[in-house]
């Protein structure tokens, strides 16, 4: 027995029948169309569909930062896109990634005399709006960041500045190991401070006798070489 309702022209109730035959909407009839065709088109591809869907992010598991690149233009297309390009590529190489972060914009103005002298008071209003998006890695080790940031100056969008800080992490006991390099480069340093300046030894003045004996030097000099 199927749900009733109440008739207006007698008053009475009839069974409404699930098996009859309804009205198809558009989307229902592309879809049976879709379904009987017999002429199968290709599936897209994952990597092409991904491409009209949200960029897919991993979560951070300890929250350390490891880098934040900092975008900057003039057109928010250009960002915005730039943004979720690098956003994909931090995911292919398991980079925790959040983002783009919408930071504050940068506005600048400037007036500029049209002319000079009397027509001092017509001046022109300049305007430069600078906008900026922050993309934040989490976990990530030194070398697959670098290689994220060498990937994106590698494909870099026109109109698009980019600015990274990294953050590098070590272990207890580097300023050990930094005395111990320090020593090692005094070492390697101390012969080369020590001829700095002047270089004074036996082959610069033997190279300066033979040029002052050449034979175009003692016709314009008036002094003799027997003293040498």
């Amino acid at each position: 027995m199927g749900p009733c309702y109440r008739s207006r022209k007698r008053g009475g109730y009839h069974v409404f029948d699930h098996t009859a035959k309804q009205a198809l909407t558009p989307v229902d009839r592309d879809r049976q169309q879709s379904m009987t065709s017999k002429v199968d088109f290709p599936r897209m591809p994952r990597s092409v569909q991904a491409v009209y869907l949200k960029p897919l992010k991993r979560k951070a598991l300890y929250g350390i930062p490891s880098c934040d690149l900092q975008l900057r233009s003039y057109n928010v297309r250009n960002v915005e896109f730039f943004a979720d390009f690098a956003l994909r590529a931090a995911y292919y190489l398991h980079l925790p990634a959040t983002g783009p972060i919408p930071l504050p914009r940068i506005t600048e103005r400037w007036t500029v005399p049209r002319s000079n002298f009397v027509n001092k008071k017509s001046q022109e209003n300049f305007e430069r709006i600078t906008l900026r998006r922050l993309v934040q890695i989490h976990d990530g080790h030194l070398e697959t960041v670098e290689v994220w940031l060498a990937f994106l100056r590698k494909h870099a969008y026109y109109g698009v500045g980019m600015k990274a800080n990294v953050w590098q992490h070590e272990n207890l006991g580097v300023g050990k190991s930094m005395d111990v390099s320090l020593e090692s480069m005094k070492r390697n340093l101390e012969p080369r401070w020590a001829h700095f300046g002047r270089r004074k030894n036996l082959e610069t003045s033997e190279t300066v006798y033979e040029m002052m004996k050449n034979d175009a030097v003692r016709k314009t000099s008036d002094a003799p070489l027997s003293g040498l």
